[in-house]
């Protein structure tokens, strides 16, 4: 999807894929919804999924920072995603960063306020972590700026480095073969954007799928130095291009 809107041909792409027994994983960095909430919205347009197939940042960051006094910079939608995670204004172990979106929300989320707070909490010992350090995110109105740039400013601020929990994460990746119970060799992953999907997946040895839909832009493929397996129009047309190449 695309600001929600569904892309077409891609529910029935996967369909096709179940049918041809491809065991499937949906990786995200989605920040902005609670996984039931998002794994609903995929349904409702046609895409046949569990909500255990879905990976989110937050149930990872849940995992990663279970037990820890987090100060949590993130959408409340997700909160409730976040279950093990003590979240605290002050005092905090660690801080989590979290996406932006287009909603008055963002603004209140990395205010000046909040990222002074976190700041201090740095400068105080906590650890850095992120959702996910995208600098831009695609909407129907075009690139809009993502939770990365956040990120980047804390890391020079507070002379730290973030763990970025999702994409391109290798443990991202890592727990996704690990709940297909598959070897990174003989796994595809399908992505829109070269930086998070591509170039992270092929770093911990997945093949790899480029699709010409969301933040696919040609001039990055042309420009870079990371190239995929395959690119394809859409995921409407990966069903057949695995036949062909797989």
């Amino acid at each position: 999807m695309v600001s929600g809107e569904p892309i077409a041909g891609a529910a029935d792409a996967v369909r096709r894929l179940r049918e041809d027994g491809h065991r499937l994983r949906f990786v995200t960095n989605n920040t902005t919804r609670a996984r039931a909430t998002l794994a609903e919205e995929l349904r409702e347009i046609g895409v046949d999924l569990t909500d255990e197939e879905l990976q989110t940042t937050a149930i990872a960051a849940a995992r990663a920072l279970a037990g820890k006094r987090v100060l949590a910079l993130t959408m409340h939608a997700v909160v409730d995603d976040l279950e093990g995670v003590e979240l605290v204004g002050e005092d905090a172990e660690a801080v989590l960063i979290g996406g932006a979106d287009e909603t008055l929300e963002t603004n209140q989320v990395f205010s000046y306020t909040n990222l002074a707070r976190a700041f201090h909490e740095l400068e105080a010992g906590a650890e850095l972590y992120c959702l996910h350090k995208n600098r831009w995110w695609q909407t129907r109105r075009g690139p809009l700026l993502d939770a990365g740039a956040f990120v980047a400013g804390l890391e020079y601020a507070a002379d730290v480095e973030a763990t970025v929990l999702g994409k391109p994460s290798p443990a991202y990746f890592g727990a996704a073969v690990e709940a297909l119970d598959a070897e990174p060799a003989l796994t595809w992953m399908v992505g829109d954007d070269i930086e998070s999907d591509i170039a992270g997946a092929q770093r911990f040895g997945l093949r790899t799928v480029l699709v010409r839909t969301g933040k696919f832009r040609p001039d990055t493929v042309e420009r870079g130095s990371v190239m995929p397996e395959g690119i394809v129009s859409s995921m409407a047309q990966l069903p057949a291009w695995l036949d062909q190449n797989a």
